[in-house]
This record gives structure tokens, C-alpha cells and sequence, in this order.
């Protein structure tokens, strides 16, 4: 008569376990979900409307900051349970270098808003507008790698592995990176329309402008 294996052996997770994944949780949902939807909203909208910043801002800055930040403190927290050390390995040096930009990300978008200043190149644009979605792809780029690293490695180096992680959690990282990027890229092709309504928006400006001096120099 053959024997059944015994059944498997299920460990609760440590304290330490539970603070690194909620860190991965919150930081995951935060870059790889809201700030890419942020992205995505902007890409979208402004070639239907002007008023896209907004939402924009809504869902990179008011959505997405507490995650980012309440997921770095949590971070933080689990390395000082692990005694490893702060900022002495790849996943650690990325993550501080992840706030840094993002913060520095917010302030510059705030700034290209309310502040205007000389515009060259193609429809009239500054210099920061377009150094502004460089970084962004730049942290979008970083923090994909800085997760993936935390999935494939950190856990394992941290905690022990004495929990893998889940392949759910690595599938969900790739379905992310696939879907946003067809999606942004699906977006790209309404440039053109973007385009025309930009001309558009600039005529306007330029007719009110001169009717604006014109009214100036007729004056007494």
C-alpha cells in the first residue's frame, strides 16, 4: 500500500518578511501602476483637451506620493530590522535614487506649470518640458528595474527565501511592463492630432496678441 506525503508545511510570515513585502507592495502599485497611469493620462488627453494637466497632476502627485514615500519609509524600516545596512547594496542605492528623482520630478512639473519661460523647437515648447519627460521615462525605466531587481534578488538576499516570491507577483511585473508600453505607444499615434491642436492653440494665442497690441498702439 503505498504512502500519502506527509502535507506541506506552512510558516507564517516573519515580521521582517511582512515589512519588506508591504515596501514592495506599495512601491509596485505607486511606480508601476499610478505614475505609469499619470503618464498615460497625459499622453491621452492633451490631444483632446488643454486642461489634461490636471489629472495628471492629480494622479502622480496626490495618488501616488503617498504610496512612493510611505513604501520607502517602509523600506527603510525593514532594513533596520535586518541590520544589513542602509545604501550598501544595487536595490538600496536605486530606491534612494528613485526618491530623489521622483521628488525632483514634482517640483519641475509644478514649476513647467506655473512658471513660463523663453520656448523653442517644435510648437513653442521650454527646454524643461522636454527634459521633464526625459526623466520621466528615465524613472519609469529604474524604478521597473529596481523592482524587478527587488523581486528576483533582494527578497532572497533580505529575508532568506525562507517564502519565495510568488510567480504571480513576477508575472503581474511583466504584464505591467507590457501593458504600458503598448498602451503608450498605441498613444503615440495620435501625435498628429496633438499636433494640429497645439497649431491651433498657438494661432489663437498669436491673434489675441496682436489684437491685443494693435488695441495698445490705436490708443490715445
Amino acid at each position: 500500500m503505498s504512502s500519502s506525503p506527509p502535507p506541506a508545511l506552512h510558516f507564517p510570515l516573519t515580521p521582517l518578511e511582512k515589512k519588506a513585502r508591504n515596501h514592495g507592495l506599495l512601491l509596485s502599485v505607486g511606480f508601476l501602476i499610478f505614475v505609469p497611469l499619470g503618464v498615460l493620462v497625459a499622453r491621452y488627453a492633451r490631444t483632446f483637451t488643454n486642461k489634461w494637466w490636471f489629472g495628471h497632476w492629480i494622479i502622480n502627485f496626490i495618488i501616488s506620493s503617498p504610496l512612493i514615500f510611505a513604501g520607502w519609509a517602509l523600506g527603510h524600516q525593514a532594513t533596520n530590522m535586518s541590520g544589513l545596512g542602509h545604501f550598501n547594496d544595487t536595490h538600496k542605492k536605486v530606491g534612494l535614487t528613485l526618491l530623489v528623482l521622483y521628488c525632483f520630478q514634482l517640483v519641475l512639473g509644478i514649476f513647467i506649470h506655473f512658471i513660463r519661460t523663453p520656448a523653442l523647437f517644435i510648437m513653442h515648447r521650454s527646454p524643461q518640458n522636454y527634459f521633464h519627460a526625459i526623466l520621466g521615462f528615465a524613472i519609469l525605466a529604474l524604478a521597473a528595474y529596481n523592482i524587478h531587481y527587488g523581486l528576483y534578488t533582494e527578497w532572497m538576499f533580505v529575508t532568506g527565501n525562507l517564502h519565495p516570491v510568488p510567480m504571480s507577483a513576477k508575472d503581474a511585473w511583466l504584464a505591467l511592463m507590457i501593458i504600458f508600453w503598448a498602451l503608450y505607444g498605441i498613444g503615440l499615434l495620435l501625435l498628429p492630432r496633438q499636433w494640429k491642436q497645439e497649431r491651433g492653440q498657438l494661432q489663437g494665442r498669436r491673434e489675441k496678441e496682436d489684437v491685443a497690441s494693435s488695441g495698445a498702439s490705436a490708443g490715445p
